[in-house]
Parts: structure tokens; sequence; C-alpha cells
């Protein structure tokens, strides 16, 4: 019989997001400040060979589906190998990435070789100077070309992400959602969530989900709808069309109720929730030589410390590391 990894209030974990680096080549302003440089040392990395133990644990564990992500992961030399190490593994059912897609374009033919097939783009304009105003950098055409390479390859779904901020972005809803419905894309709505200082200056730009919703019904006929994929957002798909938009809104209607995924950070820290900093590390164990018993064991009891839900709204400032360290 399958095994089943469930945590203190009887989710099912199911799904696990690996970061493969820190790093990323994008400011995003929510995410890193401009001039952070404060990255993990390689040295303090997870090898190839050390997140496959890790994954493979868990698949033995009864998880079928990874995610990688970073930081950027394709910052990361030689992603696609790794990729490939994972797709093999027996028990995955799906393998898929998140990136910001500046540098996707030259990698979509050996990541899509290596098996995987799903992506989650970050992309929160479709105007490049304002894009430059919320990444840091003048790389709209290289996130464009690399999306649009996915596109032609083969991925499917492909699903934009987009987080809301009120003031800058938020006259560009009805927009991104033409984009996506004119290329097949998927289109994700995010809230801002006050994850460390740049998360947290960021919150004069929050905008509640549902009023974008009100907003958009005013344009499109709006029906329930289910995607795919086992991520956290609220799927609704426009009338007539193909076009699906979900709203992924961890402060103003919270899904914690139905979490089910850890996060591994590059450094082998193990984090089970994204707002709260409940976590195990290990790194340490993997280093000491422990054996594949140990490491699954190891995950059953980091599992016992994950927590009911985030407490974003009741305190902002409870989380004080940056999205990018946390894995996405």
């Amino acid at each position: 019989m399958a095994r089943i990894l469930t945590d203190p209030f009887g989710r099912r974990i199911e799904y696990v997001r690996v970061s493969v680096t820190d790093r990323c080549n994008l400011r995003c302003s929510y995410c890193l400040p401009r001039d952070f440089t404060d990255f993990e040392e390689p040295e303090s990395w997870l090898t190839f060979d050390e997140i496959e133990r890790v994954v493979s644990a868990f698949v033995r564990l009864g998880v079928g589906r990874v995610r990688l992500t970073g930081g950027e992961p394709l910052v990361r030399r030689d992603l696609p190998v790794l990729a490939g190490r994972l797709a093999c593994l027996p028990g995955i059912e799906d393998l898929s990435l998140s990136t910001n897609a500046v540098l996707l374009g030259h990698q979509v033919n050996a990541l899509y070789a290596a098996g995987v097939r799903r992506v989650n783009v970050s992309l929160d304009t479709l105007r490049p100077e304002r894009f430059a105003q919320i990444t840091g950098a003048d790389h709209f055409d290289r996130t464009l070309d690399g999306l649009l390479a996915a596109k032609r390859t083969g991925f499917a779904p492909i699903k934009i992400n987009m987080v809301a901020l009120k003031g800058v972005n938020d006259d560009e809803f009805e927009d991104m959602a033409a984009f996506c419905l004119e290329h097949g894309f998927t289109l994700r709505l995010i809230e801002t969530m006050p994850m460390g200082e740049p998360g947290r200056s960021a919150a004069r730009h929050y905008l509640d989900l549902q009023e974008v919703r009100q907003r958009l019904e005013k344009r499109f006929t709006l029906v329930e709808d289910l995607v795919p994929g086992g991520g956290p957002a609220r799927y609704v798909r426009v009338a007539g069309t193909d076009l699906r938009i979900g709203f992924i809104t961890p402060i103003s209607r919270h899904f914690c109720a139905t979490c089910n995924r850890v996060r591994l950070a590059v450094d082998g820290t193990l984090y089970l929730c994204l707002g709260q900093d409940d976590s195990y590390a290990l790194r340490p164990l993997l280093r000491a030589g422990a054996d594949d018993a140990a490491i699954e064991n190891a995950i059953i009891e980091a599992l016992a410390r994950k927590p009911e839900r985030h407490e974003f709204r009741e305190k902002p400032r409870q989380t004080i590391r940056f999205m990018s360290a946390t894995g996405g």
C-alpha cells in the first residue's frame, strides 16, 4: 500500500517545492532589495546528489509533485541535468518549474527533454518600462522571448503569475487576461505577502483580489472551474473561452486548510509554512552520512512541526526571511 505523508492537522502532504538557489537575476520590489547581495554561498547549497536524496525520500513517503524554484532556478548551472534525474524517480507524477523566464529561451529544449512539462512564469506587466520599474532590470524582451519559446516547445499548461500591485499594475488586469487568452496561457493573480522587509514595504500596494474579481466580472462572465496542479489558486473560466484565471489570496481569504506542501530551501532547510518560521535542517543529516531511513524519519519528524496556518494578517512582521530564501 502506498505511503501517505500527513501533518498534525490531517492534511496530506503531496507536493514539495525545491529551491535550487536563493539567487535571482531580478530584484522585484516586493521580493528583494535592489542592493541585496547576502545570498547563501555555493558550499552551503545542497548538491544535486543531496537534492535527489531528499526528493527520493519524499517520493517514498508518497509525494508525487515536485516544483523547481529559486530565487531564479535557471541561474543554477546545469539545472536540466537535475530535472532529468528527478523526473526518472519512480513515483514522480508531476515535475514543474517556476521562473522569471529571462534565461528560459536557451534552456527550453533541454528542460523539456529532461521531463519538465509545466512552467509558471512571473510576469507582472506587459509594459517594458514598468517591467524595469518593478524588477530593477531591463529584461522584458528576454522574458517574453523565453515565455513564447516555452509555448513553441510544447510546455502546457503555461501559467502567468501576476502579483497585483495597487497603483503599479492595477490598470493591466484586462490586458493581461487578453494576452493569456491570445496565447492559451492560464492567468494567476496573487496578493502581495509581508515576506521580509521588501514584502512589508510593498504592503502599501496591497490589493484585495476579491475587488479584482468583481472588476473582471464587469467585463467577463466568469464561471467556477478547476485546473490541475495542486496549488492554492481558486479558478474561474471566462465563459465561451478556454481562459482560466486563478486567484491566490493568502491575505484576504487564506487557503491554509487545504495546504498540501512544504518547501526545501537551497541550504537544506525544510520550511513547513510560507508565513511561519517552523523549519527543520536536513543538510547536517545529509552531510553526516545519514541513511535513507534516517532522512525519511527526519521528514516525518519535521511534518509534526507544520503549523495550522500562517498569520500574515495578524502578525505581518513575523516572517523576516525573503521570499527568495524560502523557495517560492
